[in-house]
């Protein structure tokens, strides 16, 4: 309820997702340069630990959090934070341009493009390893993007 005690609708997001990268400036590098995302936020926690934001162009809600791992634990995570499946969707709106745009950079595309009943996908490794899929929805999927 609101102050006036009026039931209002719930309202979530996800704001974050946490990447666990082992230094940030090559991450930022990674992401910033070859993907051209932007770095939102950059701020000096102490001297081992940084808030490092990036997302991707034209991005509203949900960012990467690019996490330095911290110890050997996180450190055995970067690049397999979810056990070899694809991990992020990078959602665009022209498949073509930015494939062949990141094949330019050295990506690693890990599975060719392919016309699927969502979309057009194709599946390729950042810098560590996590796999990502680039899709660009069909118009089956107009409310995913």
């Amino acid at each position: 309820m609101n102050r006036t005690g009026m039931l209002r609708p719930i309202k979530q997001r996800i704001a974050h997702i946490a990447l666990v990268v082992r230094d940030y400036d090559e991450a930022i590098a990674f992401y910033t340069k070859k993907l051209d995302f932007r770095l939102v936020e950059d701020t000096r926690i102490s001297d081992d630990k940084r808030w490092v934001v990036v997302a991707p162009p034209g991005a509203q809600e949900c960012t990467l959090l690019l996490a330095k791992a911290a110890n050997e634990k996180q450190s055995e995570s970067i690049g397999n934070q979810t056990g070899g499946r694809v991990f992020l969707f990078l959602f665009t709106d022209d498949f073509q341009r930015d494939y062949e745009k990141m094949s330019a950079r050295n990506i690693k595309f890990v599975r060719p493009p392919q016309e699927e009943d969502y979309g057009t996908v194709a599946v390729f490794e950042d810098l560590y390893g996590n796999l990502w899929d680039l899709l660009e929805p069909n118009e089956k999927n107009t409310g995913f993007f």
